[in-house]
């Protein structure tokens, strides 16, 4: 098996393979722009036989294995890496992810969600808002894993009460001292998902720090468009839009409803258009584009995507 698992010895595909059909969107990723890059949250989804890959795989198979076959299809140069959320991984992890994809793909991971939970809690005690956490079990081994491949660090902050952060000033002025003892480097974003702390306050620390704001697109959180109005597009180093969960929603209503997420439930073709007027603003002006999207935004992530590079290469 090769490194990739992609072939034998004797050229006789192995592992999981990428679906024959992903082929013909060769040409919808050349009419989009290269700085543009999009993608889901995760790859290990047996629904997405015949999207993805070419058969149904075991969960289990395709986190290990799919990755590689995930990075083939042509209009998927992204991914969202979710499992850091919930636990930090080594180095050594994040390099076996970069060894799997092409050198233009890029990663989006999430922080150990101790520094951005201020309710949670550890062996240790609190992380929240700790940069000498961040630094050693975020920052480094992302940087030493992923290389040139590592896209941004999204620190999501949870769906609490702006009095559970500290009231806004407190939050902003805690979240500009902890960005401001981040490594220097990679990039990062930060993701609310409470909507009374995107003051102008933060989005001046955001500023101040060269911290992409991650637009979410979430029930929890302002709509896209609210939050574009406060942070316009272009004010960031590069665009991030994690395209997670539509409005009146829960993520236990759509599981429900939207598995095994084979195909679109539910299109929102305005929030759709928006992200891609918003991506093609930001590829004008020379910045980076990542979008990471759920299964849950529409009820098929990889479907989701080919609909969003249509819109992107029909100007929006």
């Amino acid at each position: 098996m090769s490194a990739r698992g992609q072939f034998d010895l004797f050229g006789m595909p192995t592992g999981v393979q990428r679906a024959a059909s992903a082929a013909i969107y060769d040409a919808l990723r050349a009419r989009v722009p290269a700085r543009i890059r999009l993608g889901t949250s995760s790859w290990s989804f047996p629904g997405w036989a015949g999207i993805v890959y070419d058969r149904s795989y075991s969960e289990q198979a395709l986190a290990r294995d799919g990755l590689a076959a995930y990075a083939r299809h042509p209009l998927l140069r992204a991914v969202s890496i979710d499992r850091t959320y919930y636990a930090p991984v080594d180095a050594q992890a994040f390099a076996t992810y970069a060894d799997a994809v092409p050198a233009d793909f890029r990663f989006l991971v999430k922080a150990d969600r101790l520094l951005t939970d201020p309710e949670a809690e550890s062996p240790a005690g609190t992380r929240f808002l700790d940069p000498e956490h961040a630094a050693l079990a975020v920052v480094q081994p992302a940087v030493q894993g992923l290389g040139d491949k590592l896209g941004a660090i999204v620190f999501q902050f949870s769906p609490r009460s702006a009095a559970s952060h500290g009231g806004p000033r407190r939050f902003t002025m805690r979240l500009r001292e902890f960005l401001d003892s981040l490594p220097v480097g990679p990039a990062y974003g930060i993701e609310l998902r409470t909507p009374a702390l995107m003051t102008p306050e933060y989005a001046a620390a955001l500023e101040a720090t060269g911290t992409a704001h991650c637009y979410t697109v979430h029930s929890s959180m302002l709509s896209l468009r609210a939050q574009l109005e406060r942070i316009p597009a272009r004010a960031n180093p590069l665009l991030l839009v994690r395209w997670m969960l539509r409005e009146g929603l829960d993520y236990g209503t759509a599981q429900e409803s939207y598995a095994p997420f084979n195909r679109l439930v539910a299109e929102d073709p305005v929030t759709r258009n928006e992200i891609a007027r918003a991506s093609l603003d930001c590829a004008r002006d020379a910045l980076d584009v990542i979008i990471c999207i759920n299964n849950k935004a529409e009820g098929s992530a990889p479907l989701s995507a080919i609909r969003l590079a249509e819109a992107i290469a029909e100007g929006g």
